[in-house]
């Protein structure tokens, strides 16, 4: 999963790929709970790119797209949110695919 690393690059991918932001914090225990499967999901939906976004680094990009939980997904296709599952509940390996299934 590649990291977000600055607004401009947030702006760039959010405009121009299909891609998944993964809003998540390294103090998060729900959020390290699902980071084992996380490769096996991005094999299967190939289609996007996925983008790790650190809470922390991003608070204002957070709190701006309405992120107050985590880990929370958002997805963007030709430069619209094509979706999102966002809460401060855990997430499964079945939701996490759910969520990405609807998006297509």
């Amino acid at each position: 999963m590649k990291k977000l690393e600055t607004m401009e690059q947030f702006k760039e991918v959010s405009q121009n790929s299909s891609c998944v932001l993964m809003f998540s914090a390294d103090w998060c225990p729900d959020c390290r709970i699902i980071e084992p499967i996380l490769p096996k999901i991005e094999a299967a939906y190939s289609q996007y790119t996925f983008y790790y976004v650190d809470r922390d680094q991003f608070i204002e990009l957070c709190v701006e797209m309405e992120i107050f939980g985590i880990p929370s997904f958002v997805a963007f296709q030709n430069g619209q949110e094509a979706g999102r599952f966002v809460s401060k509940d855990r997430k499964t390996k079945e939701e996490i695919e759910a969520f990405l299934n609807r998006l297509s």
